[in-house]
């Protein structure tokens, strides 16, 4: 049920929407002035203020603005009388969501007072999944391995240095790009990312540059490429070890030019992307036996960070696996569930040959498959197996 406050210096008017918005089952607060409305915003949350903009002691514009600086998501409709049109216009500019014109038209009335409750539900929501996705990008840890890491991505964030980050499969490489991505001058722009194993190398040219319609069979419209994708932001070339001789020559030439020519084209486009690239391969035997061209390395490889296994960071494992519990038991709509003492030492034994993503995977099967408290036996039940 929402919380409604109206802020009128006219009794008939207050009483009237208060009997409406109580009939349609909100909970309403009046005020008869700006100074008694502007308490109430400090003492309780509303989710929509209506507020008369011509008031004795302080008008409605000084009560719009007092609201958006204490309570920033409230949303305030403002009620206008004849010849006050503009004044109510200046107020949208300054953050209003809507105004009503007195007489009150009691239907206009409702359909703002809904749109604007709509509005909040949909910026609640919007809030709600940018805490899912920022936390799905959480570097947890407090070994130095990992505030080494933190460390220098904040150093290196805010440049456009390109970094090259090694690492086994499952440590988090891919998470150590997305957190640059954030910190960086460059997190309004976009995160493309590559994955330059899982793409055949027939295809991987158009995938990077793009193609115009008809350069070759399937091409049958213009499409961009990751690179002009990624104009403005950051592109994430994971794999880049797997990468054909062919597409690193062209991934040279943009590096050095920072234009892009698309797959049958003649056009060259100008792009703004800053690289950062990845690889669990040993990148110098790469080089040695010629897979790799070692004057891409050198342009890749202004930064270099090396994620470590999780069995080089044994000191992680419990803040891990109690992160993940939390996180499987919300998205399972579980109970929340814990693990003692010795279940979390029992982890720290294993030896995770799939690092952090097979960690996940096993405190995914604790979660589904053990009681509110996991135990050191629960963990060599189902755990165990996977180890080497």
């Amino acid at each position: 049920m929402a919380h409604i406050l109206i802020i009128d210096d006219e009794k008939s008017i207050r009483d009237t929407l208060k009997e409406i918005l109580e009939y349609e089952k909100f909970k309403v607060d009046l005020a008869q002035d700006g100074l008694e409305g502007i308490e109430k915003i400090k003492q309780a949350d509303y989710e929509l203020v209506l507020c008369d903009i011509k008031m004795p002691k302080v008008d409605g514009l000084e009560v719009l603005e007092t609201i958006l600086s204490e309570k920033p998501d409230t949303t305030v409709v403002m009620i206008t009388g004849h010849g006050t049109i503009e004044t109510a216009v200046e107020s949208i500019k300054k953050g209003a969501y809507d105004f009503i014109a007195k007489p009150l038209d009691l239907n206009r009335l409702m359909i703002t007072v809904r749109n604007a409750l709509d509005k909040n539900e949909l910026l609640q929501e919007t809030k709600v999944l940018k805490k899912k996705v920022s936390k799905t990008y959480d570097m947890i840890g407090e070994s130095d391995a990992i505030k080494n890491i933190k460390k220098l991505l904040e150093r290196v964030a805010p440049t456009d240095a390109r970094v090259f980050i090694t690492g086994a499969n499952g440590t988090g490489k891919e998470l150590v790009a997305r957190w640059l991505h954030e910190l960086s001058n460059r997190n309004k722009g976009p995160f493309i990312e590559v994955n330059c194993a899982a793409i055949p190398a027939e295809l991987i040219e158009s995938e990077l540059f793009g193609h115009e319609k008809g350069s070759f069979t399937s091409a049958v419209k213009q499409r961009k490429g990751n690179f002009e994708l990624a104009n403005g932001g950051t592109l994430f070339l994971d794999e880049i070890g797997d990468m054909s001789l062919s597409a690193q020559a062209k991934v040279l030439r943009v590096l050095q030019e920072n234009k892009i020519t698309r797959v049958g084209g003649e056009k060259e486009i100008p792009v703004n992307v800053r690289v950062v690239a990845a690889t669990n391969k040993n990148i110098q035997k790469e080089i040695d036996k010629g897979a790799f061209r070692e004057d891409l390395y050198h342009r890749l490889s202004v930064i270099l960070i090396h994620v470590p296994s999780l069995n080089e960071r044994t000191d992680d494992i419990p803040l891990l696996a109690e992160y993940f519990l939390q996180r499987i038991c919300e998205d399972h709509g579980m109970a929340q569930k814990t693990f003692d003492d010795k279940a979390l030492l029992a982890l720290q034994k294993i030896t995770w040959t799939g690092n952090i993503r097979e960690l996940r995977n096993v405190v995914e099967r604790l979660a589904i498959m053990c009681d509110k408290r996991i135990t050191e036996e629960d963990v060599k039940t189902f755990a165990q197996p996977l180890s080497k």
